[in-house]
């Protein structure tokens, strides 16, 4: 017992001082990260894929806390896509119940972190007791200007786009737009993330190199890292290292002259 308190200290101990050494560069102000893994790391240990999700639960809350000691602005969370209806019945419903079971043991927490929670996706399918959990915490830490937490649930970037591309349709058809003042900025401010930074990093778990319809025009400049490792099995300093490669990239943006550093 004594060497297990004694290993967790200096696990937090490295952490400390990794988060600090971090804080000297410029981090990236908008983390996007596909959780990938869960069913693979519980069929490895011979469980039910559901507990596999319980599982990425706690990797959320480890993922969070350490993103929030670090300073960065927002962290996206690829939590449910649009396109997960396809999964069973059972586990669908278990993935429904998850937010109210995190939000309901991690609020307190969230609160005194200075979290502040969010949502992107599209609510009208979602069950409302997922849906009550969400709100009640984006409610209660809606004054919180520290990480915000922003949970993509019934999300698609497809979807999005579309329904972004039919709102400057009728800003044009209104006469509050003419088509030759349509410009990035313009997509923009229609999308579900218009108030956040683009994010300057994603990182994908378990081994899967794709996007998987995930923030296909917000991800345009953004550096990307891949991990063989399972969303469950995914640490704080597994994070640390994506920030620190992320710091170590040199962003052009398409240009030659003028290398920016990450």
């Amino acid at each position: 017992m004594i060497n297990r308190l004694l290993g967790k200290q200096k696990n937090q101990d490295s952490l400390v001082e990794r988060v600090q050494q971090l804080q000297q560069k410029p981090l990236p102000k908008h983390i996007a990260v596909i959780m990938d893994g869960n069913g693979r790391w519980a069929r490895r240990r011979a469980l039910p894929r559901i507990a596999g999700h319980h599982e990425g639960m706690n990797t959320v809350k480890k993922i969070t806390r350490i993103a929030s000691n670090l300073g960065i602005g927002a962290l996206t969370m690829y939590a449910f896509s649009t396109e997960n209806w396809k999964r069973p019945k059972k586990e669908v419903d278990f993935l429904m119940k998850l937010p109210s079971e995190f939000l309901h043991t991690y609020l307190p927490e969230l609160i005194e972190q200075n979290v502040k929670v969010e949502m992107i996706g599209d609510p009208s399918n979602l069950p409302r007791h997922t849906l009550d959990a969400i709100h009640n915490a984006m409610e209660k830490t809606q004054q919180n200007d520290g990480l915000i937490l922003n949970f993509a649930m019934n999300y698609g970037s497809r979807a999005e786009l579309v329904q972004a591309t039919k709102q400057i349709v009728e800003l044009v058809q209104s006469g509050q737009l003419s088509v030759e003042d349509i410009t990035d900025e313009t997509m923009n401010a229609q999308l579900m993330t218009a108030h956040l930074d683009e994010p300057d990093l994603l990182i994908r778990t378990s081994g899967e190199v794709r996007l998987s319809n995930f923030m296909l025009w917000q991800l345009a400049y953004a550096e990307f890292i891949f991990t063989d490792v399972l969303w469950p099995d995914f640490t704080e300093h597994h994070f640390l290292d994506a920030v620190e490669q992320y710091q170590s990239r040199h962003r052009r943006f398409g240009s030659v002259e003028g290398e920016q550093k990450a």
